[in-house]
């Protein structure tokens, strides 16, 4: 029996897919979440359950490492294919599953995938990204590319750290709170990790299970910032610029950008069919779906979620920040009128939606001044999402490590926010 030829014909005919999402890919992701789940390929939510890497947005210098673990950490076999925009998104699915077919079967004509530096390589190169059976995967001491099974699996990527067997850094000593000297260990979470922010990494220092210290790098920048799109402000970068933008238009896109967050912790609470129903809610609007056959969808999506007492359970008393610390700390928006804790903050964007719902097609020139964008008050020079990155620290510190998740996703800071062109462009001045 062609056992190699076998596991080459099943991992072709449907491929696990990573999908690594970086910053001012938005739109790309987007697009690939929804082709996944009409060919029913399974998204994978590490390495070690793909067979297929998906690289989603412009090109990143600064992530290339990163993503070479990614790539290094997937074992045989195994394809690695990048959409830099929504509409390269099929071909390079196509080419990625050419990829995974036996010789015999692979198309002579299909594509080599591009590295991480967007550049084309010949055969070589296409080998270098088609792996069969006779490759042992290499390990660099990286692990898990963030499955949460129980809120528990935190893996991360990142470089430059001593390394044990096994995936954790090494671990050094310092008090705790206490007064008794404990191991410290080092833990990157991002910036590819499944429902995570695109590109975002946070560096934690923890004694035991509770963080002690918490670190955030700047975000990864693309090498052409005209390639970087903020996707969930368009309609308030329009509307800045000059263009007439409908009311309609951009309530219709904070509504889905909340869904999308929702869908985020909603995965990592351990609730995945709530969801996807999120998800399918949010592709729904952005497709431009009337109101009339979205809204009884969305009002039971809403009810349910926001009576779980799971949920509430699970949620309750992490996070917290009171609203007039969150304003301090310049935070707006959704956050900020919470006023609470993780359980809070998706009550709020539950509450916004319903909110929203009468308006999706309201015809009304759109007032930035007026309409917060999905994460707060729109400006350029100031991004919501850059307070709410600047917060997390303190949020974190002092909680305990199954938690540090839940109150990422239930801030869920947009990074595209920081790196889009117009963004780009006001901080250059």
């Amino acid at each position: 029996m062609d056992l190699t030829g076998l596991t080459l014909r099943v991992a072709a005919a449907r491929p696990h897919v990573l999908l690594a999402a970086v910053p001012g890919g938005a739109a790309v992701r987007l697009a690939a979440e929804r082709l996944l789940r009409a060919r029913d390929w399974p998204q994978a939510s590490t390495p070690a359950q793909a067979d297929l890497l998906l690289v989603a947005g412009p090109d990143l210098p600064e992530l290339r490492t990163p993503l070479e673990r990614l790539w290094r950490d997937m074992p045989a076999p195994r394809a690695r294919v990048h959409a830099r925009t929504a509409d390269e998104v099929e071909d390079a699915l196509n080419a990625g599953r050419a990829l995974l077919g036996p010789p015999a079967v692979r198309p002579a004509s299909a594509a080599p995938p591009a590295d991480a530096g967007g550049h084309r390589k010949g055969d070589h190169g296409a080998r270098e990204r088609h792996e069969g059976d006779d490759h042992t995967p290499g390990h660099d001491g990286h692990g898990d590319h963030g499955g949460h099974g129980g809120h528990g699996g935190h893996g991360g990527h990142s470089g430059g750290q001593t390394e044990m067997p096994g995936g954790l850094p090494m671990a050094g000593q310092g008090a705790d709170r206490d007064g008794l000297t404990l191991d410290q260990l080092h833990l990157p979470l991002g910036p590819f990790l499944a429902d995570w922010p695109a590109g975002l990494t946070v560096r934690l220092v923890l004694q035991g299970d509770v963080v002690q210290r918490v670190d955030v790098d700047e975000p990864a920048r693309p090498f052409d910032d005209a390639a970087a799109e903020a996707f969930w402000v368009q309609p308030w970068l329009r509307a800045a610029s000059g263009e007439p933008v409908p009311v309609g238009e951009a309530v219709r896109r904070r509504a889905a950008a909340h869904l999308d967050s929702l869908g985020r912790l909603l995965s990592v609470a351990g609730w995945p069919a709530e969801a996807v129903r999120a998800w399918r809610l949010r592709d729904d609007l952005l497709s431009g779906a009337p109101r009339a056959a979205v809204a009884p969808r969305l009002e039971r999506f809403t009810r349910r979620v926001g009576r779980s007492r799971t949920l509430a359970w699970l949620t309750r008393g992490i996070g917290v920040v009171t609203a007039q610390k969150a304003r301090e700390a310049g935070v707006g928006g959704p956050a900020a009128r919470a006023g609470g804790d993780v359980t809070s903050r998706y009550r709020q964007w539950l509450a916004d939606i319903r909110h929203d719902l009468p308006r999706l097609e309201d015809p009304v020139p759109l007032d930035v001044a007026v309409e917060d964008s999905p994460r707060g008050p729109w400006s350029a020079e100031h991004p919501p999402s850059a307070a709410l990155i600047a917060l997390l620290p303190r949020l974190l510190e002092g909680a305990e490590l199954a938690a540090a998740r839940l109150v990422v996703a239930s801030l869920d800071p947009d990074p595209d926010e920081l790196v889009s062109r117009g963004v780009v462009e006001v901080a250059r001045g």
